[in-house]
């Protein structure tokens, strides 16, 4: 086991040293000059000067005519919890773990809390997750999941026998101070404070504890207000839809989780490459020889721009700024996934999302037992398509099953080119892959009876498959 864990953790070390020499390799063939130390502004009160301090804590003052602030996020840590980096951790420090613990508490009901749950769970440990909500499905529909894939989450959790404490916060850890190998022991109330109903449990015995309970800003050690910077109330740094900061100088950018949710690479990527086009407009204008009214040149054949395909009002809108004011609840900007096993993934609009916003919706869903791949690969799981009922329309894509994470880009594109359930039904789809889904749900879509007939027959037969009932 010990072997499995250093293998799993030297494997991590090495792609993770691979993907920052490769960062370093990309600064250096586009030219740019790269310095590394911990940065802060000066105390001057200008946003030009910054202090970089070397590990070996020689100082450089280094000046610029525009600076981004693209320093990332730290986990945030509650009050009251003993993070000792030893058995005690929060979702990066668990990372300087140096064994495989035969048992793992976790606090948290978000994504990452899930994948780190599956991550133990399927090396073997024995794994309990300390929720607030009491109805699990709830939690993750908070972060923005549809219902159904929510609950087949859940039901994967406890199918893989991870243990659930709903309803529940720690009160109060002790920790041996001499024994290492003894378990820490967590005592639980309520949600909110005061006990539990008798039937629940009261403490909760482990190895390890993970706090993962969400991130922050990565502003704190920046000396933002030599800049005249004001943070919010977490860090956050507060921007315009051009990504500018309110400094002193009016010369400071800031990009990616500094800013707050979603604190995903792919939104932060998006946000920088913003950020450069924001900082160097005029530079960038002079080097293609663009006028600004070079779009109305690029019209497509039928005299559209083909600027944005997703015109449902201005909801879906991400712009080229990305700004993070709409970016965090705008369900049209990017896709979202969770990478457990099963992966789960959603772009647009939920059911319910479309009830809120006077949309008469429809659904037409497939179980991956339906598709010959999955059926033989991976049966447990489902694609959903969320519809206009009105005009046919998709609105949204859920999904919850193997690839999910990869299946949802095709689905994006359903839903940013305004397709309906009737363009879907005539695509041809090779046979034996994940995407015929699409199409089943579009036919459960036009034949909600008739669906749900067949995926009542298609959970009986893969029940009787999972009993080893061949009949």
């Amino acid at each position: 086991t010990i072997s499995v864990w250093n293998e799993i953790v030297t494997n991590c070390v090495e792609l993770a040293s691979f993907n920052a020499r490769d960062t370093v390799r990309q600064l250096e063939y586009a030219g740019v000059t790269y310095v590394q130390g911990y940065a802060a502004f000066a105390d001057s009160g200008g946003s030009s000067s910054l202090f970089i301090t070397d590990v070996d804590q020689s100082i450089a003052t280094l000046r610029a005519d525009k600076i981004l602030i693209a320093t990332g996020s730290t986990p945030f840590r509650p009050g009251g919890i003993p993070f000792d980096g030893k058995r005690v951790f929060d979702s990066d420090s668990i990372n300087t773990l140096t064994y495989l613990p035969k048992s793992v508490a976790i606090t948290g009901s978000g994504i990452i809390a899930i994948e780190f749950a599956k991550i133990f769970k399927n090396l073997g440990s024995d794994v309990t997750l300390i929720i607030r909500d009491n109805i699990p499905r709830n939690a993750l529909m908070k972060i923005g999941l549809d219902k159904d894939i929510a609950a087949t989450l859940v039901a994967d959790l406890v199918r893989s026998g991870i243990k659930i404490e709903r309803g529940a916060q720690v009160k109060k850890f002790h920790i041996p101070k001499d024994n290492d190998k003894a378990p820490i022991i967590l005592d639980l109330e309520a949600k909110g404070g005061g006990p539990r109903s008798p039937t629940a449990a009261t403490d909760v015995k482990c190895d390890i504890y993970i706090a993962a309970v969400g991130r922050k800003p990565n502003t704190a050690n920046l000396n933002l207000a030599g800049a005249g910077i004001r943070p919010d109330s977490y860090g956050g740094i507060e921007v315009d839809s051009r990504l500018q900061a309110k400094a002193n100088g009016g010369d400071v950018y800031a990009a990616g989780d500094v800013l707050g949710r979603p604190f995903l690479a792919s939104t932060g990527m998006a946000q920088g490459y913003a950020a450069i086009q924001n900082m160097f407009a005029e530079d960038l204008v002079e080097e293609n020889g663009a006028a600004d009214d070079k779009e109305d040149d690029d019209e497509s054949e039928d005299g559209t721009d083909g600027s944005n395909a997703c015109k449902i009002g201005e909801i879906c809108m991400t712009g080229e700024n990305f700004d993070p004011k709409s970016l965090a609840s705008n369900p049209f900007a990017f896709p979202i996934g969770v990478w457990s096993s099963p992966e789960a993934s959603y772009y647009g609009l939920s059911s319910q999302q479309c009830r809120e916003m006077g949309i008469d919706a429809g659904e037409g869903v497939a179980l991956y037992s339906e598709c010959l791949r999955g059926l033989v690969f991976s049966p447990n799981g489902l694609l959903k398509l969320v519809f206009d009922k009105e005009t046919g329309q998709i609105m949204g894509v859920h999904i919850c099953g193997d690839d999910a994470c990869e299946l949802i880009h095709y689905g994006m594109e359903l839903v940013k080119a305004e397709r309906t359930i009737e363009d879907v039904l005539t695509n041809l789809y090779s046979a034996v892959t994940f995407h015929e889904m699409y199409r089943i749900a579009a036919l459960a879509a036009e034949d909600p009876v008739g669906a749900r007939k067949r995926r009542a027959a298609a959970g009986k037969a893969l029940v009787r498959r999972n009993r080893g009932d061949t009949t």
